[in-house]
């Protein structure tokens, strides 16, 4: 059972997704505006975050973009405006999966419990040593190595750091500051296109694979393995 931030400013309904999740033995924290949202990630540190996207003041398209500058939980999107424009928005800044308005709270709590069975998933892998495949291209982590039909790739430590970091992750997109945190840390020089153009050594040393790191607008980069074709 995980603990789960709701951001709903509609109070009636924030209690109503809270009661569900509890029942089913959840801990729940309820917040109901974006400023709100942001302070309740950084104390709580959820497994899960349930947002609604029109909220007062900061909408959560914007809560959404911030949270995932610094972390990777799943973020599940809410929101009364269904045109396909609005749902690509969503996920393009880092929303795992979006549920319209109105909606079956039976509904809401199966894909909680999906969005976090991935969470279980990826955190098992991402403390595994198990060498990592897609393809003829391998990853092992233990020897911090990758190959591509067993020929071994000329990466430099930062490079090995990204790929292995995008690939334990599948589908999830990692923000430029995200990445900056994580993989430069202290050595970061101050550079504005410093993850771009790290990016794109990347991708020129994986050849076909390259196409498989695909850059999100407005936001950062995540690897499409479904974009692996028979000649890579």
């Amino acid at each position: 059972m995980g603990q789960i931030l709701i951001v709903e400013d509609e109070v009636a309904l924030s209690d109503v997704i809270r009661a569900h999740l509890e029942t089913q033995g959840h801990k729940v924290a309820q917040v109901f505006t974006g400023s709100e949202a942001l302070s309740a990630v950084e104390r709580h540190r959820p497994e899960l975050v349930i947002l609604d996207w029109l909220l007062p003041g900061m909408d959560g398209l914007t809560v959404c973009r911030e949270i995932r500058r610094r972390h990777l939980m799943p973020i599940l999107m809410l929101t009364a405006r269904g045109e396909v424009e609005y749902r690509v928005a969503g996920l393009q800044v880092g929303a795992d999966d979006y549920l319209g308005k109105p909606f079956s709270i039976v509904e809401l709590a199966a894909r909680v419990t999906a969005l976090l069975r991935r969470v279980a998933i990826e955190h098992a892998a991402a403390n595994s040593d198990v060498p990592i495949a897609f393809g003829s291209l391998v990853i092992d982590p233990a020897g911090h190595t990758a190959t591509i039909g067993g020929a071994a790739l000329d990466l430099t430590r930062r490079e090995m750091d990204l790929l292995e970091l995008l690939v334990r992750h599948p589908g999830r997109t990692f923000s430029r500051d995200y990445l900056l945190e994580r993989v430069w840390g202290a050595d970061y020089d101050g550079l504005d296109r410093a993850v771009d153009t790290q990016m794109v050594r990347l991708r020129r040393k994986l050849g076909g694979f390259g196409d498989c790191i695909e850059a999100v607008w407005g936001v950062g980069y995540r690897f499409r393995p479904e974009l692996i074709t028979s000649t890579s």
